[in-house]
């Protein structure tokens, strides 16, 4: 993906809270927990539960079990093998909840200086920087999120939706695509790539 200028913010405004992109907040945090006695603690297996998520979604038949699986997949997401980076990750959900952004970016921040290569670190940092209209430091986080986490299917769709909003519509149909090759049932990418083979092909919305 190539950098882009920044645009204004308000072009965000349809595309800002879309679930697809990253859902949740701190209600869909792990169990909380005290930063102070994670603090040292050795890091935990990860295991192979988004992965073997992942395989599932990919092959589901219906959109109520794909929304099912979806849901665990982003619970997955947030467990990093860090306690200390779980805590940190739970309290920049509750800071952005909260709207306080900028501790929600301090708590991301540290999270991926602690564990750079925790993707999901990545994409909530992404998100704060699209919901800003910051969308050099969007992209660039999403695609480090998607070099450590290559079936990311939510920072496809915040590329796909960026692209849009930009008025790249090729770009946006092709990450939309990759989206749907990972999760056929994400809504926002079914919706996304049915305007923009429109748009590509010629044909007025």
């Amino acid at each position: 993906m190539h950098r882009v200028s920044l645009v204004l913010a308000a072009a965000l405004a349809l595309t800002a809270c879309d679930k697809s992109f990253a859902p949740g907040t701190a209600g869909d945090a792990p169990a909380n927990k005290e930063l102070a006695a994670a603090e040292g603690e050795e890091e935990a297996g990860e295991g192979n539960l988004s992965q073997d998520l992942l395989d599932k979604l990919k092959t589901t038949e219906t959109d109520a079990e794909a929304a099912a699986i979806e849901e665990e997949v982003w619970d997955a997401w947030l467990v990093s093998g860090s306690p200390t980076v779980d805590v940190l990750m739970q309290r920049g959900l509750e800071y952005q909840e909260g709207e306080n952004l900028e501790a929600a970016r301090d708590a991301f921040d540290r999270a991926i200086t602690l564990k750079p290569d925790y993707a999901e670190a990545w994409n909530r940092r992404a998100v704060l920087f699209f919901n800003e209209g910051k969308y050099d430091e969007a992209i660039a986080d999403l695609e480090t999120t998607l070099t450590h986490e290559k079936r990311h299917f939510g920072a496809w769709i915040g590329l796909a939706m960026i692209f849009e909003s930009i008025e790249r519509p090729e770009a946006a149909k092709m990450a939309y695509e990759k989206a749907l090759e990972i999760h056929p049932h994400a809504q926002a990418a079914v919706d996304g790539k049915k305007r923009l083979d429109r748009v590509v092909n010629g044909r007025p919305l």
